[in-house]
């Protein structure tokens, strides 16, 4: 059988391509397309979309600034597609067609400043003031499940927090809490 490389590819179920993700982490990602499903919990926003086609799509793109956006005062900011590589695979190894709920993900500085006043943890210098973390859970998975997974990529930090039943995930260096 003569196959070229963009058959293999097409028709392998194997066939995968390595992105950087970090300097300290390699994730898998498949060639011709990603999509994401979004629920953002505190607006009731959906949103499934197509963000990576030979390419990252930028109306695509502006769509998950926008649901991923600080819901408390609505300021919206770019969100890193590197996160967005990292949620795709997350999706892929948990193999799951639900949305990730979001409980935060851009967080002005207005807003993480005044979380902190108020006696959260929120970290002084927060990756989801630079979109590059979110707050996230799946319906269909548990806790624990979405920790593993997201631990098991290597592609940044993982913070677990059972009692408020979500997990985060960020593209910094590789770390867990």
């Amino acid at each position: 059988m003569n196959l070229n490389r963009r058959s293999f590819l097409r028709h392998s179920c194997s066939a995968l391509i390595l992105l950087p993700a970090s300097l300290e982490a390699t994730v898998l990602l498949p060639a011709d397309s990603r999509s994401l499903s979004f629920l953002n919990l505190h607006t009731g926003e959906k949103l499934k979309t197509v963000y990576w086609e030979r390419g990252y799509v930028p109306e695509a793109l502006k769509q998950i600034d926008h649901v991923l956006r600080d819901h408390r005062n609505g300021e919206v900011h770019p969100i890193s597609p590197q996160l967005l590589d990292t949620l795709f695979a997350l999706s892929s190894s948990l193999n799951t067609r639900e949305p990730f709920e979001i409980i935060s993900g851009f967080r002005s500085p207005s807003t993480n400043a005044r979380l902190r006043q108020e006696g959260h943890a929120v970290a002084e210098h927060s990756l989801h003031m630079d979109g590059l973390a979110v707050d996230i859970r799946v319906a269909d998975r548990a806790l624990p499940t979405l920790r593993n997974a997201a631990l098991s990529l290597k592609a940044g930090g993982v913070g677990y927090y059972p009692t408020d039943r979500f997990v985060h995930v960020d593209v910094g260096r590789v770390r867990s809490w």
